[in-house]
């Protein structure tokens, strides 16, 4: 029987970012679900060390495109500052599946981001109800089964922010995003729960963020769990309502209560 179906959006969107008097251009592509753009673009110029502090961002726009193109699908990030495009290491294409990757950007980030400090510790009570506090949140996944989350939570376990997206790397970089634009990074208190596994990419997205335990409900990579050890990140994977494995820092973890 045929029937209709609801499924998880999945369009580029093109970042650029251009200082005083300069034609903006173009920093990465990547895959992603439409919503929280502005979110997104300023969370990856942030967790790529290419913009430091809300206060070099003077303003965030869709580009004014041609009626053929799509109008909504490219941002424009307006700096105080010039923008050199020779600072750019790489060319950045993030795929909904893996994002950007590579050990190359393992010395970048220890260069940029200092260890995470000491942050809250957490009690593994509190860890074992964050699966199922984010996956009640999760609307567009309740709709289409097709989306990943991140949520950032406080060490009681409260969930503040929830992001979906088609990739977890996205769904990060809108966490980061929002924070960066209200003005809350570092996230030295929070604890940041991604859906699926923990790639060495969200470990260094958190890691600038400055997120001291980040959490999943599948595995780690063995480059994430390197990173984590080397930034001060505490890494959880197979977080489940029945326990979970921690491989790395395990000292912010109050394995009693």
């Amino acid at each position: 029987m045929d029937r209709p179906d609801r499924l998880a959006t999945e369009e580029p969107l093109e970042i650029r970012a251009g200082g005083p008097g300069q034609e903006a251009v173009s920093v990465a592509v990547t895959m992603r679900t439409p919503g929280n753009d502005f979110e997104l673009a300023v969370g990856f110029l942030y967790t790529e060390g290419l913009v430091g502090s809300p206060r070099e961002v003077t303003s965030l726009s869709y580009c004014q495109l041609p009626p053929d193109e799509q109008h909504y699908n490219v941002v424009t990030v307006r700096l105080a500052r010039p923008f050199d495009p020779g600072f750019i290491r790489r060319n950045f294409f993030a795929t909904s599946s893996c994002g950007v990757c590579g050990k190359a950007s393992l010395d970048q980030v220890e260069i940029a981001c200092a260890p995470v400090g000491p942050g809250p510790v957490v009690a593994g009570s509190v860890l074992l109800g964050l699966p199922q506090t984010l996956r009640q949140a999760q609307r567009v996944f309740e709709e289409t089964g097709g989306l990943h989350a991140a949520g950032l939570f406080d060490s009681e376990g409260a969930l503040l922010t929830l992001r979906e997206d088609v990739g977890r790397h996205n769904a990060v970089d809108k966490l980061v995003g929002r924070a960066f634009l209200d003005g809350d990074l570092p996230l030295i208190s929070r604890v940041m729960l991604a859906s699926g596994r923990v790639s060495f990419e969200i470990v260094q997205k958190a890691a600038l963020a400055g997120v001291p335990v980040v959490c999943a409900v599948s595995a780690p990579s063995s480059l994430a769990v390197e990173a984590g050890a080397r930034l001060g990140v505490t890494v959880i994977g197979f977080l489940r309502q029945r326990g979970f494995n921690v491989y790395s820092h395990p000292d912010r973890i109050d394995m009693e209560s």
